[in-house]
This record gives structure tokens, sequence and C-alpha cells, in this order.
């Protein structure tokens, strides 16, 4: 009887959904680090410039406190992520999967036919045959110079892609570069070719991770024994028992066990698992076994028996999923809070860094006859243009409330020019010709603002290249100057 006749329609398979997924996130990985915006890119960490670009806006590397943020967001968003779907980021997301599915399903089986069929994962091929052989030494050739493009492509996150090439026409000076991009390809050739799926089963730590992040509405694959029957029981060491391996076994145990046995769902496992034990460590969550037991089920006319969903509801059999649950609110505010943390943040940019260092020496008393006096206050001013153009730089005191235009710059005279990326050493003199305090004590210590600032094409000083710092002015006491008259 054919599924139409018995109305069981079957859904686009995950399989292929995955795959647009897949296609989706590599196209943006490859793309993403070629596209700029006022010559900012989405992000790039550069450790030789010393710059961070996050979404097209550059920022230096005294301004690294966003990474915290940055990484908070990763994090909670994979862990939020897992508590609502099981290892969905791993079935769906991570490079590992995607580069396997790469290798093993577009390479090895579509292009090569080195294995017959992608729905059958636990058989490898005969390598005893000649041409397997062959075919093995071609696949691990493509995949060499794909993984080349994929180092490369994680290399330009750090190295733009502008500059990236034009390393590799001087190879012998950015061999740290080449031998990233050759690490990361030989690490990968390994990882995807001979390591394969043990990497998530053994190597990666996400897998003991989701243990304590799931809950009873933790969404994954799950088998329905309540329908199919009991497959496998649980023995007195903590593992799992097989009870029956043919139909007939388990419908002598279970009369209306749905189950047919088959398998599909276990020759399909890229981590070599049988869904029906029940959770564990090694599903990614890639959803293959459910794909295969719909297909199979639906030449029944019946639902499929795995399907992703929650121990509430499959197993439990307490009442329908609850998708928006404390824990999952708790997560999502929790990412709203940082994204708007983080962005607020980077509105906070600062468009030119100025440190201010006051000279070992407090002040000079210069006498200018007729009882007048000048007392100057040295400063270092280390700067640095973080915008993409040389820019002319000047300053402006801002003295305390009733001692405006007594306090004035005499060094430097003349606005200057920085170019971007250099630090710039400025020596910057500020002097008073008024009796600032009188104090036959001690110096008097008067606090003072310096506004920075970036000259625009009409010569006004620029409102976004523009920063305040503080400093003091000391003023001497009048014995020092006395002995200046």
């Amino acid at each position: 009887m054919s599924e139409e006749k018995k109305g069981i329609k079957i859904p686009t398979p995950w399989r292929i959904k995955r795959y647009y997924v897949y296609a989706l996130a590599t196209i943006v990985a490859l793309v993403l680090p070629w596209i700029k915006i006022n010559g900012h890119h989405f992000f790039l960490l550069s450790f030789d410039k010393m710059k961070l670009d996050l979404a097209f806006i550059q920022f230096d590397m005294q301004e690294m406190y966003l990474m915290p943020f940055i990484l908070m967001l990763l994090f909670i968003g994979i862990f939020g992520m897992t508590v609502l779907g099981g290892r969905v980021f791993c079935g769906w997301v991570c490079p590992q999967t995607v580069f396997r599915v790469i290798y093993r399903d577009l390479i090895e089986t579509k292009l090569l036919h080195l294995r017959k069929r992608i729905s059958n994962k636990q058989q490898e091929p005969d390598m005893s045959k000649p041409e397997n052989r062959v075919k093995k030494a071609i696949a691990i050739m493509i995949w060499s110079l794909l993984a080349i493009v994929a180092g490369a492509n994680f290399i330009w996150y750090f190295v733009p892609p502008e500059d990236f090439f034009k390393y590799l026409s001087n190879p012998s000076e950015h061999l740290t570069m080449i031998g990233f991009v050759i690490g990361i390809a030989a690490f990968l050739i390994y990882d995807i070719v001979f390591l394969k799926e043990n990497f998530c089963v053994y190597v990666c730590p996400y897998s003991r991770v989701q243990s304590v992040l799931y809950d009873e509405h933790t969404i994954m694959a799950l088998y329905d024994e309540h329908r199919g029957g009991k497959i496998y029981e649980d023995d007195e060491h903590g593992g799992h028992k097989k009870l029956v391996n043919k139909q007939k076994d388990l419908l002598n145990i279970n009369p209306n066990a749905e189950c047919t046995t088959c398998e599909k769902c276990v020759t399909v496992c890229p981590t070599h698992i049988d869904i029906r034990q029940g959770l564990q460590l090694e599903c990614i969550n890639c959803l293959e076994c459910v794909d295969a037991c719909t297909a199979v089920m639906a030449k029944l006319g019946k639902p499929s028996l795995v399907t992703w969903s929650s121990d509430y509801e499959i197993v439990e059999r307490k009442g329908k999923t609850k998708y928006f649950r404390p824990k999952i609110i708790a997560y999502m505010v929790l990412l709203v809070g940082i994204m708007f943390a983080l962005g607020y943040m980077s509105t906070t940019k600062e468009h030119m860094l100025l440190n201010i260092n006051k000279e070992t020496r407090l002040y000079s008393v210069k006498h200018l006859g007729n009882n007048k006096f000048a007392v100057d206050n040295s400063y270092i001013f280390l700067l640095q243009n973080t915008e993409n153009e040389p820019m002319e730089f000047f300053f402006d005191v801002i003295p305390p409330k009733g001692m405006e235009g007594k306090i004035t710059i005499v060094k430097p005279t003349k606005p200057f020019k920085v170019i971007p990326g250099v630090k710039k050493k400025k020596i910057v003199t500020l002097r008073t010709t008024e009796m600032l305090a009188k104090n036959k004590r001690k110096d008097t210590i008067i606090p003072i603002t310096i506004h920075a600032y970036a000259l625009e094409k009409d010569g006004k000083p620029s409102k976004v290249v523009s920063v305040l710092r503080q400093t003091i002015f000391v003023f001497p006491k009048e014995s020092i100057l006395l002995q200046a008259k």
C-alpha cells in the first residue's frame, strides 16, 4: 500500500534541512571576512595591528574589555541552546560535524562512491580492494585542499584576507601565519579522515557538560518505547542488555510492539549508537535516526517511533513539552542583557586613545619682570589615532570654575598630525601667569581637564573624535614664587 493511500506523508528529512544550514554556515564563514563597511570587518582580532573589529566598528587592544562579553554570549548561547534542544549545536552548527558530512557524505559517497549509501554509516569501505585504496587517496587529497581553505578561512578572522594574500607573496617573512594555516589543515586531515566521530565521543568535552544541562523538557532524538516495545534493559553493571534481535522475539514479549527491528536507525547513526537504548552522551542530535525510522514506518502507515521530543512527552508521557519554561526564559534574559551591555559599551568607543603622565619635575617658575612670573607644568601625552586615516589633533584646557582662561597651552602651539595605528609621544606644557592660590606652607594641587580632539576639514573641533582626561596642575607655594623674583 502506498504512503498516500495510508495517509502518511513523509516530511522533508532533517538531513536535507541540515544540509541547508551547513551550506548557509559555510557561505557566511567564507564570505564574512571579505565584507567591510567603512574599512572595518564584522569580526577581526588582529594581533598584527593590535585591533579588534566588531560589528564593523574598530576598537583598540586597550578596549579588549569587550571580549568577555563576546565569550559570554557564545557560551551562554550554546548552553541555552543545549537546555532547549540538546546537542543541537553539535549536529547542526559544529564545524566538526559539517566537515565530516562534507568528507563522508559528499566526497566519499556522492563523488567517489567509496561508500555505497549515505544511509549506512556503520559499514566502512573495504580497503583490501585496490580501486577503493585509490578512491581513498583521492578523497584525502580533495579534503586536504579543502582543509587548507578552511585553515586559511580561520586565519582570515585574525589576518584580514587583503593582508593574507599580500603576505603570501613574501612567505619567508610570514612563516608564523603560514605555519598556522598548515597546522590547522594537518589537524583537520587527521581529525576528519582518521579520528572521525571519535572526536565527538572521546575528545570534545561538550558531551560531558550537556548531561548537567538537560532537564525533562529538553528535546532530543528519543525512541518511543511505549509504542515500539522494549529492546534494551539496564543490567547490573549500569549498561544496557539487549533483549531482542528480531521482530518475532519482540512480539512474543509485547504483541503490540510496532518496532520492525530493521535497525535502520542504528546503521545510519554517525556516532555508532543505538538510539533505542535511550539517552546517550554520544548522540549529537543530527536526527538521522528520526529520518530513517520515519521512512520505514511511513510504509506501514504509522508515525515514526524515533522523534525529536522530550522525556516529559515521550518517555514519561506527562503531557506536551514546555519550550518556554523558567530556565529558558532566564537564558533569554541573560543573552538580551549581555547584548544590550555589549551594544552600549560599543557606543562608548573612543576614536582616539590618550594617556597623560606628569613629568617628574612638578613645575618650573620663571621671573618675567615687574613682579610677574610664569608657572609651567609639563606632561607626556601618549596618543593613538584609532581611525583609518591620518588626522590632526590639538588640545584645550578646562580649569576649575573661576579659573577660566588662567591656564593656557604654550607647547605645542599648533595642531599636529597623527597617523593611524601608531602611538605618538607629545610633550605638552601648560602655563599660568596668574596667582591661582596663596599658600605659604605647601604647593596647591589644582584639578584640570584636558580636552583632546581631532580637527575637521573646516578647522573646527570634531565632536566624534574627542576625549576628556583628568589631570592636575601644581601651583607652587609663596616661598617658591618669591625666590623666582
